[in-house]
């Protein structure tokens, strides 16, 4: 049977079952979202003699929060236009509309009876073979379906997004013993390559994997604070990126979840274990005072920590758990701490940290991992089948760099466990076994392959075939070239690939020289080129420190000199023989945008963050971005249709001189960046692949060279025109002075300078015009205030 999802229902219009909606909508599919009918009429609708039985009144919930959906943020679409996607409805009138549906799934109350009305309801209206799942976080899905037909068991099986669920990548698939197997390996593959996730098999039992151990852990760390006297703001300061989690650690974590929310997570296993176990998921009694006061965090203005407003500016104040009054928030400083940020990579730092015995840093980093691992460690086989299965959930549900058995790896399984028996605690006999076969690690790579430990053995992991892992690439295939800045490597089929590695990925000459050296290698070699790196962002634009020094110290022509090499490389780029794909995801910031402008196709991630952001740095851009973000907006433009140039040209100078950044890779097509030869890719994980995909396909199809043609400008009526409106916003306190004269410099270079409405110009004119631009900026005191501001504070500054 080849099944497809074709349309999907979701029942519960809630912030999570909205952002469920949302996010199917963001892949394309209809979605039919329901909720309850009101009870009540509200004032608004007395006033305007609407009665119970209005469509309107009726559909109120669910109506308002698609509604909502647009104020949220971070925004849930990836697109506004997604919203047309979303049917609103109720419960009461609107389920035989099910009938139409491929997949339901089911976000109401977290409460056994409600979910069993419901499914009872579903399965009277749904057509034999759709799917059903539930979005809960703890409730048995066995006992769920417990009283349905076997064809709904059948197609039934939890599946847990975390919130919000656009953005989080886990995905806990929970089958029943009644669950198909071809269903669930169908939602496994679907929850990849259309939904974009990480898709993790769990097994039906309290809180599935993620958020069983990731409520452990931060009570764990909550009662080891009150034990040992650290404060919230000690705990934060550490817990955080320092040992590879999320800027938002523990107690700003909470906070954003919210308490009532994370109470009703832990009682959920505190009423289904016993023992020791009980005693951790027991929220302490302060929590539960803060909860009935309606400290909730974000949501209510104020949880463990509290902004407010003072004579010298915003200041956040932390809560202190024995007093319930808010103080000044404090951080933890030691020599641990301090070593631990002098090492590179999460492995190194945790390490760092846990080995400084006696340390304040370190012992309490110590405190709260020895319970998480060998809680992890008592769990494999109860919560999931396998090693892998349990670190993925916690990378993909909590935004952990490592899971617990990666931590444990890092810190070395022998000695930890050594340590950990000196200081009376129990090991799970499976650990003692693979210590007694030698065995001291969970994961152990070879010839590209990863292999975990499983019952006595190592096994090798599978991964999805529309993955390509740079790491493990490198150690089966050879680097075909490498500097400091870019590695050449072999992608396989004909298709090499050009990584960017220097610090944060900003482009330098390294980067440069390699794209020259890639585009000569290439067109000899190869079907075509990939752009593209697993970092944490594509590139954040050029080296700015550089720059900087450089114009500090009047060295004009070495800046000149590394513009006009960016140039001449973008432009061997876009007129190479072989077909270039450009693979931007997260920040595609200035260089980084002018990277991929030029290049054969784009094929961007859903999380593509694109834009000629120099105007915040007091420039323009240098690299060609002016000329090629105006040319792919007139390439936009229909054959044979009649428009106007200098609309196009306003256009592009209002997104540059605004420095206007996409929030999606939708987005970004929205705002001219990516046409309709550029694709998106919505996991992450398969981007190279796709784009890889994209450049065999070009080469099959007896890919060429573009033609070098000639470019129509709005000359110096558009230039005094576009100058006009730049002025307006200089008059209404929106541009300072110097934002003004970085407008006029990007007017002209747009513009093409002063010639008549309509002239051709060769590409190379509008270059010479952006170099000079760009270099008479860069002198500019204004713009290396700006420079040096962005460099030291990570942020603009208007001067």
């Amino acid at each position: 049977m080849q099944r497809k999802i074709k349309r999907a229902a979701v029942l519960g219009s809630g912030v999570m079952g909205a952002g469920i909606a949302a996010h199917l909508a963001n892949v394309g599919i209809p979605t039919l979202m329901l909720d309850i009918v009101p009870k009540e009429l509200t004032q608004a609708e007395k006033a305007k003699g609407l009665s119970l039985e209005d469509t309107v009144v009726r559909n109120r919930i669910s109506m308002n929060n698609k509604a909502a959906l647009k104020k949220q943020k971070p925004s849930p679409l990836t697109s506004q236009s997604n919203l047309d996607l979303i049917e609103v409805g109720n419960m009461s009138d609107d389920m035989e509309k099910l009938t139409d549906v491929d997949w339901v799934i089911e976000v109401v109350v977290e409460n056994l009876d409600v979910k069993k009305k419901v499914f009872a309801e579903v399965d009277r209206y749904r057509k034999e073979g759709s799917i059903i799942s539930s979005n809960t976080s703890g409730i048995s899905i066995e006992a769920m379906s417990s009283e349905c037909s076997e064809d709904f068991r059948k197609h039934f099986l939890g599946t847990h997004f975390f919130n919000p669920p656009r953005y989080l990548k886990l995905l806990e698939v929970i089958p029943t013993k009644d669950t198909d197997p071809e269903v669930l390996s169908f939602m496994k593959q679907f929850g990849e390559d259309v939904l974009g996730k990480g898709v993790v098999e769990a097994k039906d039992t309290p809180n599935f994997i993620a958020n069983r151990i990731g409520t452990f852990g931060l009570l764990v760390t909550v009662q080891q604070m009150l034990e040992k006297g650290y404060s919230v703001g000690e705990v934060d300061s550490v817990t955080g990126p320092l040992i590879g989690r999320p800027k938002s650690a523990t107690f700003r974590t909470l906070d954003v979840v919210g308490l009532d929310t994370f109470i009703h997570v832990a009682n959920n296993v505190y009423d289904q274990v016993d023992g020791k176990e009980k005693e951790v998921f027991e929220v302490p009694a302060f929590m539960k005072e803060m909860n009935e006061k309606g400290w909730l965090g974000s949501k209510s203005g104020q949880g463990f920590f509290l902004k407010k407003k003072g004579e010298k500016g915003s200041e956040i104040l932390q809560l202190n758990p024995e007093t319930l009054e808010y103080e000044t928030r404090n951080k933890l400083k030691t020599k641990a701490t301090e070593l631990a940020k002098n090492e590179k990579g999460s492995k190194r730092k945790i390490k760092a940290l846990v080995s400084a015995k006696g340390d304040r840093a370190g012992d309490l980093i110590w405190s709260i991992l020895k319970p998480v691992l060998l809680y992890s460690a008592e769990l494999h086989g109860e919560i999931a089948d396998d090693v892998p299965s349990i670190d993925e959930a916690m990378r993909w549900g909590f935004g952990w760099e490592l899971g617990p058995f990666e931590v444990w790896d890092a810190i070395g399984l022998k000695e930890s466990v050594d340590r950990m028996k000196e200081e009376g605690e129990t090991i799970p006999s499976w650990i003692e076994e693979m210590l007694d076969q030698g065995y001291s690690t969970f994961y152990k790579a070879e010839e590209g392959a990863v292999h975990f430990y499983h019952k006595g053995n190592y096994v090798q992991q599978t991964f999805n075939a529309k993955e390509i892992n740079i790491k493990r690439l490198k150690q089966t295939k050879e680097v075909i070239k490498k500097n400091a800045g870019a590695s050449l490597i072999d992608l396989g089929d004909g298709v090499a690939g050009l990584e960017f590695h220097s610090r944060s990925n900003a482009i330098g000459l390294d980067i440069i020289q390699m794209i020259n050296f890639a585009i000569d290698h290439v067109e000899e070699n190869y079907e075509g080129l990939v752009i593209g790196n697993q970092a944490k962002n594509f590139c954040v634009g050029a080296n700015l420190g550089m720059i900087l020094m450089e114009a500090q110290d009047y060295n004009f022509f070495e800046i000149e000199m590394v513009v006009k090499n960016f140039q001449d490389a973008m432009m061997r780029m876009k007129y190479s023989d072989k077909p270039v794909v450009a693979a931007p995801f997260g920040m595609t910031l200035g260089g980084g945008t002018e990277v991929c402008l030029p290049a054969s196709s784009i094929q961007a991630s859903q999380e593509t963050y694109m834009g000629l952001v120099e105007a915040g740095v007091g420039l323009i851009p240098g690299g060609g971005g002016n000329k090629e973000l105006y040319i792919k907006h007139l390439r936009n433009i229909p054959e044979g249709v009649d428009f106007d140039l200098q609309k196009v040209a306003i256009s592009v100078f209002e997104k540059i001189a605004m420095a206007k950044v996409s929030t999606s890779g939708e987005e970004a097509r929205e705002n001219g960046f990516l046409d309709s030869r550029d694709g998106i890719s919505v996991n992450g994980d398969h981007l190279l692949h796709d784009a890889k995909q994209k450049v065999l396909g070009l080469a099959r199809s007896g890919y060429t060279a573009p033609k070098r043609t000639k470019v129509p400008v709005v000359g110096e009526q558009g230039y005094a025109t576009m100058l006009l409106g730049a002025k307006s916003l200089g008059l209404s306190g929106y541009a300072s002075e110097h934002d003004l004269k970085i407008a006029e410099k990007l007017a002209f270079v747009l513009a093409g300078g002063r010639l008549k409405e309509g002239t051709l110009v060769d590409e190379q004119y509008l270059l010479d015009l952006e170099r000079e631009a760009f270099l008479s900026l860069v002198g500019e005191p204004k713009s290396q205030a700006r420079m040096q501001h962005m460099l030291v504070k990570g942020k603009p500054l208007r001067n």
